[in-house]
């Protein structure tokens, strides 16, 4: 098992829910401001040339088949050209307006999942947003740039095609089918995109792929509840604590009980985000025995309340 499990674990829960999905068929000029505040975009680029203009760094040009990962909720602008005047912005709950505000909805609906100003636009882009916070690990967003770029000839998947075409459908359970093909292309993006020489992935996730340190890090991700010690991780890896502690601290940067804190809080903050998330019921599953213990803990690593968090 090497550091891909990791991966999969950040995104098996919580994962996309009524992704928001979307066939933009675009004719030069064009160039689409997205201030949605979503915490990640996946972008498909099917046909014609496009260009991704983050708030920080420099413009990333598309081809045919690239895909990129766009990290927010920072805006970005999707543009024929980098230096395109904008013509319509994106907000969110999904509204678009052109740049005055005045509503451009009705007009640039084409059907479907489908939006643009003519359905004969010689760029075609398929966009999967993941709407809420606590749907993509806040631990994974922080080891992406603001866009990561997966070339078409890095990879080869039938995804970005399978997606369009459930686009196109409307049957039974058809949101449920289009949120778990969005995170499949998503993990799938990320395990290409993190073995590129020019990515950055944490130290964690190269741990992984370490006999003893993956094992122990596959037990925490897996298992947060259980009240994990140096000893008992130790023993499930089948070494020594003072081995682990070592060997952990060299590979992740961090102590173990210092990891599993900071997983555990992690867990936490994307939870209390769902809406009917209870302090106890997110205690539970994060390994705190109460919640004025999870309380105390977020507010001593975090800064914050579990309850000024949620109202953020």
């Amino acid at each position: 098992m090497d550091a891909v499990d990791g991966l999969a674990g950040l995104l098996a829960a919580p994962r996309a829910q009524g992704a928001f999905l979307l066939r933009s068929v675009l004719a030069p000029p064009f160039a689409v401001a997205v201030r949605d505040e979503a915490p990640l975009t996946v972008v498909s680029l099917v046909c014609g040339t496009a260009w991704i203009v983050p708030a920080a760094g420099g413009p990333v040009a598309l081809a045919p088949g690239d895909l990129a990962i766009v990290r927010g909720p920072e805006p970005y602008t999707v543009a024929d050209r980098p230096d395109t005047p904008v013509r319509v912005v994106i907000h969110p709950g999904q509204v678009s307006t052109d740049p005055q505000g005045a509503p451009l909805c009705e007009e640039m609906d084409l059907g479907g999942r489908s939006w643009g100003e003519r359905t004969d636009g010689a760029t075609v882009l398929l966009t999967g947003t993941y709407q809420l916070r606590g749907e993509v690990n806040g631990r994974l967003l922080r080891a992406l740039p603001p866009v990561a770029v997966v070339p078409a000839d890095a990879w080869s998947s039938p995804l970005p095609a399978l997606l369009g075409e459930e686009m196109d459908r409307d049957a039974p359970g058809q949101e449920v089918v289009l949120d778990r093909l969005l995170d499949l292309l998503l993990i799938t993006a990320l395990r290409e995109w993190f073995a590129r020489p020019e990515a950055a992935p944490p130290r964690w996730y190269r741990a992984y792929a370490d006999p003893v340190v993956g094992r122990a890090l596959r037990l925490v991700h897996r298992r947060p509840a259980e009240p994990w010690t140096v000893a008992s991780l130790a023993a499930e890896a089948g070494v020594s604590r003072a081995a682990l502690a070592r060997r952990f601290t060299e590979l992740v940067g961090e102590p173990p009980m210092a990891y599993l804190t900071g997983w555990r809080l992690d867990l936490a903050a994307d939870l209390l985000r769902e809406p009917d998330a209870t302090l106890a019921a997110v205690a539970r599953r994060v390994g705190y025995g109460s919640p004025f213990a999870l309380s105390s803990a977020f507010k001593r690593v975090r800064g914050v309340s579990p309850r000024e968090h949620r109202a953020g």
